[in-house]
Parts: structure tokens; sequence; C-alpha cells
């Protein structure tokens, strides 16, 4: 098991996986601002909601300034990857990397930076950061892991054992691309929908009864992630319908980031999330119009923001 662990990015999600796993192991967390970093060093984390936790960590926005860990998390946005993935440049040669943002290609972000041995992984947890200490457990789902460069299977096995151990829910992959589109897909319909309805993520989306419920169009919208896929030639890990149905009766609405990112009038994922869909698309010649028609109204939504 790594001792030492680095969760670079503290938001919702990097927020949830160093509280728990301070909890079993010595946790620095790398933020973007300095004042969000002395407020932890002074006030620590603390987790509310699914679990409640306090945790005392390291933090600086300096990775320069943190102890060389074993095992790092990548917990930023895929918009802010690049950004971050450049400040780590140079640092922890012995560390192993373990990307877990949205979509596809932070493998390869992450790689251009340093000849870290990867991890890739994809996280369902969800959680609302109501201030830079405080984070709110929403949504206590898995993360998946699986081996990328430099790594073998062992490797994600022990980073899942660790996240076990400090009280989340992982498992290991041999192969995490089957994976990454079944959540990809899920993402790409899901995400969406709520950014442009306002809608959280609730039994509408699960709704086909009638010509006009919702649910017809996120079951289309996944039919069509499902032909990119094949036609790319994976084999999903899971339904994404079936985990839309799933997440629609778990009792709270949740409200996907994509949605949030609207709210906050903020830049979103959709480039990195349905973006990646639609140039798999392309690439093996399966028509997407469904996604392509969603992906313009995002980007029109960001462009009101300016």
């Amino acid at each position: 098991m790594s001792e030492r662990v680095l969760v670079a990015g503290a938001g919702a999600i990097g927020s949830l996986l160093a509280a728990h796993l301070a909890q079993v192991c010595d946790v620095s967390v790398l933020t973007r601002r300095p004042a969000h970093a002395q407020a932890l060093c002074e006030e620590g984390l603390r987790v509310s909601g699914r679990a409640e936790l306090r945790a005392e960590v390291r933090a600086s926005s300096d990775p320069g300034e943190l102890p060389e860990p074993a095992l790092v998390f990548i917990c930023c946005k895929g918009t802010d990857l690049a950004e971050l993935a450049a400040a780590l440049r140079g640092h922890f040669p012995s560390a192993r990397m373990t990307t877990l943002q949205n979509g596809l290609g932070a493998e390869e972000v992450v790689g251009a930076q340093g000849d870290w041995p990867l991890l890739s992984g994809v996280t369902f947890m969800s959680g609302t950061r109501h201030s830079d200490t405080h984070v709110e457990y929403i949504l206590d789902t898995e993360t998946w892991i699986g081996p990328g460069r430099g790594s073998v299977l062992a490797d994600a096995e022990e980073a899942a054992a660790l996240l076990r151990s400090a009280g989340l829910k992982a498992t290991a992959f041999p192969d995490l691309l089957p994976a990454q589109w079944s959540k990809l897909i899920f993402n790409a319909s899901v995400n969406t929908v709520a950014a442009l309805t306002g809608l959280p993520h609730e039994p509408r989306f699960a709704a086909r009864e009638h010509p006009a419920d919702l649910g017809q169009l996120v079951f289309d919208l996944i039919a069509e992630g499902k032909a990119v896929a094949a036609g790319a030639g994976v084999e999903l890990a899971e339904d994404p319908w079936e985990m839309n149905l799933h997440a629609t009766r778990r009792g709270a609405a949740h409200y996907p980031s994509m949605l949030e990112d609207v709210e906050a009038r903020r830049p979103t994922e959709i480039d990195q999330i349905t973006g990646a869909l639609l140039r798999e698309g392309a690439r093996v010649g399966v028509p997407a119009p469904l996604h392509t028609a969603l992906y313009r109204l995002v980007k029109a939504k960001e462009a009101s923001f300016r």
C-alpha cells in the first residue's frame, strides 16, 4: 500500500479523495490558489453527507513544497488538465500518476509532461464543494482504475485496494478502455441534457412512456454513443442506459458537473466528453447527429457567457 499520496486538484472529487485517504495514509494536496492551501493547512478537510470525516492534510500551490509521493491522483477537470500536468513537470519522478478525468485522452496529456508510470481512472463519485475546506459527499459510487503506460494490473489493484481501505468503492480492470467508454457515453448523454435543460439528473431522464418524455432523447443519445463504440471496436464494460436507470433510482437528484458549470457561467468539459465521442465517430465513420446537435448547443451556451 502507498503510504504517501498526493491529490492534485482540490475540487469536490479531490477533496473527497484526500479526506478519505488521510484516514489511512499520509496525504498532501496540490491546490491552484495559495489561499486554498493555507486554509487546508490551518483548518483541515471536512466531509459531510454520505460520510462524516475530518482530516489533516499538508497542502501547497507549489509542488516543490510537497513531499515525494508514491501515488498521485490527478483530480482536476479536463479543462484544467494541461495546465496542471505542466505544473507537475519535473516533480515526483518516482510517483505513479493516476488520471481521473472525464472523456478520453487524459493519459496522453499527462504522459507528455513526464515519463511517470501511469494509471487510468474514472470515478462516479460526486460531491458539492461548499468551501475550500468543506465538501458534501453526494454519490458514494465506484472508482474504476486500470494500468496505463509503465504500469501493470497489480499496480491498479493496489491503488483500488488503497481506496477501499479508506472507505471508498473501487475496482481494478485489466483494461480500462471499456469502462471509460461506458462513462463517456453516459456523460455525453446525461451531462449535455442537464446542461441544456437546467434539470438535475433525476427520474425524467429515464422516462419513456410518452413521446414527449425526456428519457426518449437520453435513450437515443446513448444508442448513438453505443454505435460509435461498436464502430471503434470497443465492447462496453457496462450498459450506459442501465447506468442511467440505476442513477435515477437512487432517490436524491444529482447535479452533473456540466450543469454546475453552466449555472456558474464557466467553460464546460464538452470538448473532452462529447467532443471526444464525435472525434471517434468521425475517425471510424459513424455519424452521431444528436450528439453533434447537443455539442453545438452547449458551445453556443458557453459563447453566451462572454
